[in-house]
């Protein structure tokens, strides 16, 4: 069950990563500072969303 905790938890963080990264790249004035940005919170957010996806999806839970 901790698994699956924290597999929801990395999917949330992730989640708001890519859209973070999405408000950046709407609202951005393409400077380089803005460029590193949305690259670094993307590629976070990816990490973090499809890492959290596999716990939740490999996680058995056991009947107590």
């Amino acid at each position: 069950m901790e698994k699956r905790v924290l597999g929801i938890i990395f999917t949330l963080l992730g989640a708001a990563g890519l859209i973070l990264a999405a408000i950046n790249f709407i609202n951005g004035s393409g400077g380089t500072r803005n460029v590193k940005s949305i690259v670094i919170y993307s590629i976070l957010g990816a990490i973090f969303f499809f890492a959290g996806m596999g716990l939740i999806k490999n996680t058995r839970d056991k009947p107590s």
